[in-house]
């Protein structure tokens, strides 16, 4: 009995002073009011506890120097780079895929067809017996080649873009 005491008085302790006021706050210099209608609570000015910084209006700004001139070892390093990017042929990308069938004229009329719609674009026909597949374009991303694929949707209803290796052209 007298633990259960103890512990009840320890609970009801911490719930008075849970629920209590705090006496340290007071109201400071201005007070700002948020809510509407009933329910309003004030909310103290807590501009005292900032930190303020001295700020000169018209210091002159100083000039840093850079300190290390590795300027001949970065050319070095960039050249490098450069000769090995000139190297690369190909990159993973997408193609439209605008035929995967048996008929070769009807693949050879479609490819007429978009290299008149879309002159600048690449296009890839393969045969692998007993079928013909014809792929077109070299894209980095799926929008460069889904604003492509508008452009012969009505051509090539059921055309479809896929990843594939992409050429990379060197300009």
């Amino acid at each position: 009995m007298n633990r259960f005491l103890s512990f009840s008085l320890v609970l009801l302790l911490a719930v008075v002073t849970a629920c209590a006021p705090s006496k340290g706050t007071g109201r400071v210099g201005s007070e700002a009011r948020v809510g509407t209608g009933k329910s309003e609570r004030v909310l103290d000015d807590l501009s005292q506890y900032r930190p303020r910084y001295e700020t000169a209006e018209n210091a002159p700004l100083a000039r840093v120097e850079p300190t290390l001139h590795n300027n001949e070892q970065v050319a070095v390093l960039m050249d490098t780079v450069a000769s090995v990017n000139k190297n690369i042929k190909y990159a993973q990308g997408y193609r439209i895929l605008a035929y995967n069938g048996s008929q070769r004229q009807t693949v050879m009329d479609l490819r007429k067809a978009i290299i008149t719609r879309v002159p600048d674009v690449q296009d890839y026909l393969t045969y692998q017996q007993p079928n013909f597949r014809l792929m077109v374009g070299d894209f980095f991303n799926r929008v460069e080649a889904q604003q492509v694929l508008n452009k012969i949707s009505d051509l090539i209803p059921n055309a479809q873009i896929v990843p594939d290796k992409i050429n990379i052209r060197k300009k």
